[in-house]
């Protein structure tokens, strides 16, 4: 398949790194050179569905293609307000689609794992046009009492529409359970019968063990990419990777040994938004004319679980 059209959307409340001091003890002197993170756009009186079809509206016109010739609809989201209807059903309706849909939970690897499904779907024959939306509120996840975690997310949502072709040239998909580094619990509706404690527990993070993963797992699927298409890492225009920190990035950078400039970022502004953050990052570079025919894209994230994975396409 081939990516042919773009979209994003932003909540329009800012929250600046200053703002965060006036609750917590901390400081945009701690934040920055921990995360690279100046500011992150937060829900206030949106709701999250309405981001999600914002983005898939923009990247369906982006795309010059109509809902009606959708033939899928991935929607990757970690939490929202709807335990159900699945959230890729509520944009299904919210742009007028009536292709099936599907939701999927691979936390801020989302992105990189409904390319997979596409591309499989694609292969077998049953799609040609196909949409992904990554739809995210990770500020909903979090304490924001916690200054260890809250100041590290952003919402948002980002989308793309995918038709025929075979511009993407491969992808790596990678577990590792280790759920005890990442993870947040909430407690479900109480029964008659239950009598094991049950509690909600904001997300949790290991921060340095979540770090090791993040760019163990980036830098190695991402050459296991470029070995198993005799590509080196000179061959890729731009790495667009996962926006959880900026550190994390320049990590990978070095480990590739490519140049800063093909690493374009945006978690100076936008935090860390989850899976939406590669769709986010895309559609920026898109729409600033970042991307020529032809350049070659490799684009990366890790989550939760541990899981990870990469994909290697033309534009």
């Amino acid at each position: 398949m081939k990516i042919i059209g773009t979209g994003s959307e932003l909540p329009r409340k800012i929250v600046t790194n200053d703002m965060l001091s006036e609750f917590l003890d901390t400081s945009d002197a701690w934040i920055y050179p921990r995360t690279g993170i100046r500011q992150r756009h937060v829900i206030s009186d949106e709701r999250l569905e309405d981001l999600a079809i914002s983005a898939a509206k923009k990247a369906l016109d982006n795309a010059g293609m109509k809902a009606e010739d959708l033939d899928f609809i991935i929607c990757s989201n970690v939490v929202n307000e709807y335990i159900t209807p699945s959230l890729s059903c509520i944009i299904q309706g919210g742009i007028g689609a009536t292709c099936p849909c599907l939701d999927i939970n691979c936390a801020c690897a989302g992105f990189i794992y409904a390319l997979d499904i596409a591309e499989t779907h694609y292969k077998a024959g049953k799609v040609k046009n196909v949409l992904i939306v990554c739809a995210e509120e990770p500020s909903r996840m979090t304490s924001w009492k916690d200054r260890s975690v809250c100041v590290l997310f952003g919402d948002g949502a980002g989308a793309a529409v995918l038709s025929e072709g075979d511009n993407i040239k491969g992808v790596k998909l990678s577990a590792a359970s280790a759920t005890d580094k990442l993870y947040q619990i909430r407690s479900l509706e109480p029964t008659p019968y239950i009598t094991k404690e049950e509690q909600d527990i904001p997300l949790q993070m290991k921060g340095q063990d979540v770090f090791k993963f993040a760019v163990k797992a980036s830098s190695g699927d991402i050459k296991y990419l470029l070995d198993e298409l005799g590509m080196n890492a000179g061959d890729i225009d731009h790495y667009l990777l996962h926006q959880a920190n900026k550190r994390i990035i320049r990590s990978i950078e070095e480990f590739l040994g490519q140049p800063e400039e093909k690493f374009p970022t945006n978690v100076e502004t936008h935090g860390n938004s989850s899976s939406a953050s590669c769709p986010i990052l895309l559609d920026e570079c898109n729409r600033k004319g970042l991307l020529k025919k032809g350049d070659m894209i490799a684009m990366s994230a890790f989550g939760a679980g541990f899981i990870s994975g990469a994909a290697i396409m033309e534009w």
